[in-house]
């Protein structure tokens, strides 16, 4: 009997229950449409392509010219965003898993689903559990209102949900279901920061929304309204989407939870290879930028540098720098900012560094004395030694190599880079005039020139080698310089900065393989089987070292070095940058037909100049005749020299030298250095009567042997033109 009391009591209780909360639900939807009605309305929806259109991504895409994604960036540290997801590259899996978790009737309600709203209501006021009654219209309306985050539909009081309602109902009479789900996906938070489906799929699987599977969709779809939950609370929540999924699928939910949910995220970046042009170009509040770097070359002459700078590990070589840019428009090809295998300088811009230039100013200088009409490619420069009076004492400049060649011809001291003739020339020029010159050009962070005096000839000025590429682009281009481009189509004035007639003469100079001979050799990395002009620069104490050339399309710039400024170990230009120029240079040409020579625009129809004349030249002192190239109105047929050239002079030891042997040093370790002044080639060492060398080295050492000595200078017949007497003691 009591069984039955307590049955009858129950459904007394029930229906007290049912009918208070029919009548309270009943009241709320007679006060919902007057309360609709004036509810505060959010700002008129905007429309999908509105909403697309202002999507932006927190990282940033630097694609190539053809496209293709070569690096990214995070821009916006506020939330983590990526790419804007189209809903056909969405997983079906996921697409359920939201739908049945958000909003199971999503297909066949206008933006609210009064059904839901009213058993919401019912289960509110019958006091049990508190059941949302959001549509995903209602949410990405939310997502939509910028107050939605913080003062506006996060309180949800009743005037707001209202107005959450209205704005639904006008998103789904703009809008069609497929773009609201789009929408949807990529504004909705997941988990932290991450916001959109494509961020929390690669942050949290490494997949692309297009790849996540069953257990993958239905934890991201747990996340939603949850997204900071614990991982065990997720995945129960997972499972719970759909009742009827097989106990496997709960446990594989639960260990990928466990598992992904538990550690940071991490975001696989599309791409990585040129990190310091990502930071010049990508911007937040910009969409990806296409750049006029070609990816295949980027790659290429990044693992080449790197090559070669391994190679070159035991003379510590540690860093490197490559710059490769189109002669014509000026677009940045290649920009490779450091090798990437330094780990104290991966984020140092070897490409603005500014280093030491060496001898790869001195075309420019050259160029500039040949517009002055000082000089030309025939004119005779003295390459004997040379005592400079600064105020700090005496500047002898040296050539690399220790030796002097007397009289040699402009061509031959620029492609043989001969250190004393260009400190003539400059001297000749004024330092003055050529640091106006090197500004013309674009270089950057030049000092005034009592600064550098005439070593600025040397290249003793700090350069970046993005300058260094666009000066000789500059010759290049005939004489013609414009900025360098990151962005295609954009354009840049050009202005003249040498006359087009300098530039080719330099040009054909720097691709003068017999006058760069007497220096490096015929056979060596600058020889490249296509027309080519190059220079190499090595700065002092072999800090830095650098191979800058160009073809008619292309101009190619290489450092080497270290970061740290730390010296190599016998490095030269040949031996540092050369075979990495060579080797991009190479890669550039493979299967073009390169016809142009250097110093004329790409689309010269013919190869000389209009104000450059090609003569015969005859050198008077020598009888060799050659064909060069003049300025108009400065050619010559007969060259000689101005006067008689003194014979050189042994400068030390002083005649009549007492030199001691030090008895606490080993005496093979123990040298005397013969020097001489005025030297050239022609002439040769005798000590004691015997030859103590050939020709060619004005400087040698000698191990001293106690008594006296006679030391003379002969040339090429054995004749004495300088002898001197000195006593060596034990």
């Amino acid at each position: 009997m009591k069984f039955f009391h307590s049955i009858l009591s129950l459904l007394q209780l029930t229906r007290r229950r049912i009918a208070r909360a029919l009548i309270i639900a009943a009241i709320m939807s007679a006060a919902a449409f007057p309360l609709y009605l004036y509810a505060p309305a959010i700002t008129r929806p905007a429309s999908f392509l509105d909403v697309k259109t202002a999507y932006r991504p927190s990282d940033m895409l630097l694609l190539d010219r053809r496209g293709e994604a070569i690096g990214q960036l995070r821009v916006d540290f506020e939330r983590r965003r990526l790419g804007w997801t189209r809903l056909d590259d969405v997983s079906p899996a996921l697409l359920r898993a939201v739908i049945n978790s958000e909003d199971k009737r999503y297909y066949s309600h206008g933006g609210v689903d009064w059904s839901s709203t009213v058993s919401a209501a019912f289960e509110t006021l019958a006091m049990r559990r508190t059941r949302g009654a959001s549509t995903i219209t209602m949410q990405l309306a939310a997502l939509l209102d910028k107050k939605g985050h913080s003062d506006g539909f996060a309180r949800k009081t009743i005037l707001q949900k209202l107005a959450q309602m209205r704005a639904a109902i006008r998103i789904e009479s703009r809008w069609t279901k497929a773009e609201i789900l789009e929408a949807y996906l990529n504004l909705v938070t997941y988990r932290g920061e991450l916001e959109g489906l494509n961020a929390a799929a690669q942050g949290l699987f490494n997949k692309t929304p297009d790849g996540l599977n069953e257990a993958q969709s239905k934890i991201l779809a747990a996340l939603i309204r949850s997204p900071n939950a614990p991982a065990k609370a997720v995945a129960g929540r997972a499972c719970r989407i759909d009742p009827r999924a097989e106990n496997s699928l709960c446990t594989e939910i639960e260990s990928l939870a466990l598992k992904n949910l538990s550690i940071p995220y991490w975001i696989k970046r599309a791409g990585n290879l040129a990190p310091h042009v990502a930071l010049k170009l990508l911007k937040f509040g910009r969409p990806d930028v296409v750049s006029t770097l070609d990816a295949g070359l980027q790659s290429f002459a990044a693992e080449t540098l790197k090559h070669h700078v391994t190679a070159l590990g035991d003379k510590n070589v540690r860093d490197g720098a490559v710059l490769v840019v189109d002669n014509a428009t000026g677009e940045v090809l290649a920009y490779v900012a450091n090798t990437q295998e330094n780990p104290s300088a991966r984020y140092v811009d070897g490409v603005e560094a500014p280093r030491q230039a060496g001898s790869t100013l001195k075309p420019f200088l050259y160029a500039a004395a040949l517009d002055s009409r000082l000089l030309t490619p025939a004119s005779l420069l003295s390459d004997a030694p040379l005592d400079v009076s600064t105020e700090k004492g005496t500047y002898r400049p040296r050539n690399y190599d220790n030796d002097y060649r007397g009289l040699v011809p402009l061509r031959t001291a620029l492609a043989s880079s001969i250190n004393v003739t260009a400190v003539r020339t400059a001297a000749l020029l004024g330092p003055e005039a050529f640091i106006s010159k090197l500004r013309e050009l674009g270089f950057r962070r030049l000092r005034d020139a009592d600064y550098y005096g005439l070593s600025i000839a040397l290249g003793t000025a700090d350069v970046t080698l993005s300058d260094l590429v666009n000066a000789y682009r500059t010759l290049a281009n005939g004489g013609l310089w414009s900025r360098l481009k990151f962005e295609p189509g954009k354009t840049a004035d050009a202005r003249r900065v040498f006359s087009e007639g300098a530039a080719f003469i330099i040009s054909d100079i720097l691709s003068d393989r017999a006058a760069r001979g007497a220096a490096f050799g015929l056979e060596n990395p600058l020889s490249t089987k296509f027309h080519s002009s190059v220079k190499t620069g090595t700065s002092k104490n072999m800090r830095d070292n650098w191979c800058v050339g160009f073809s008619s399309r292309y101009t190619v710039g290489v450092w080497v070095g270290n970061f740290s400024g730390e010296p190599m170990y016998n490095v030269s230009g040949i031996s540092g940058a050369a075979p990495v120029w060579f080797d991009v240079m190479n890669y550039l040409h493979a299967g073009v037909s390169d016809t142009n020579p250097p110093g004329r625009p790409v689309s010269a129809v013919s190869a000389v100049p209009a104000d450059v004349i090609l003569k015969t030249v005859i050198y008077k002192d020598t009888g060799k005749k050659v064909k060069e190239y003049f300025l108009k109105g400065t050619e010559v047929e007969i060259v000689r020299s101005a006067a008689k050239i003194a014979p050189p002079k042994i400068i030390y030891p002083p005649d009549g030298a007492v030199i001691a042997i030090d008895p606490d040093m080993p005496e093979d370790r123990q040298k005397v250095y013969l020097e001489a002044d005025g030297w050239n080639d022609s002439y040769g060492w005798s000590l004691d009567g015997k030859p103590k060398t050939i020709g060619r080295l004005r400087a040698v050492m000698w191990t001293p042997l106690p008594g006296r000595h006679t030391l003379c200078i002969v040339d090429k017949t054995g004749k004495i033109v300088d002898n001197i007497s000195f006593i060596v003691k034990k």
